[in-house]
């Protein structure tokens, strides 16, 4: 090992340099007796979106005939909201009946839906008891934290 006078070695440096350009790592670190030496690059983010799948785009003017009753519906002080973001899932297992439906009667704690969220099925109980008068969610939607879910007035 070629040393200066602070003992590092800069040809070592230079070494491990070059192959992190010539493997294109981000990150390598050598320790040998009581020297640790650790390089790094600015590794340059990549976003990917991934595309979109479901309907095909609709025309501008479908859009613009959209209903609006989606909106107020978000606005209800009586809408539960997702507590977390996840896939809604309206059965208890597929082709099962639902755990509610329009016009139901719930009572407070009794489970309106289940959110998948990272492997895991929550069930989402009604805050307060009171009549089902929208579903807002599809079966097997996925929801963000906070997005609507049902309306029990």
């Amino acid at each position: 090992m070629s040393e200066n006078k602070n003992g590092i070695d800069k040809g070592l440096i230079r070494d491990l340099a070059n192959i992190l350009n010539d493997t294109d790592l981000t990150e390598i670190e050598v320790e040998q007796d009581d020297l640790r030496i650790r390089i790094s690059r600015a590794s340059t983010t990549h976003y990917v979106q991934a595309p979109m799948v479901g309907a095909p785009m609709a025309a501008p003017a479908a859009l613009a005939a959209a209903p609006a009753a989606a909106p107020a519906a978000r606005d209800n002080a009586n809408a539960v909201t997702a507590p977390m973001v996840g896939t809604v899932y309206l059965s208890p297992a597929p082709g099962s009946r639902s755990f509610i439906e329009v016009g139901a009667t719930v009572k407070e704690g009794q489970t309106l839906l289940i959110i998948e969220a990272m492997k895991t099925m929550n069930q989402i109980p009604a805050p307060r008891s009171g009549k089902v008068t929208e579903i807002l969610v599809n079966d097997s939607q996925p929801v963000e934290y906070g997005e609507p879910l049902v309306v029990i007035e």
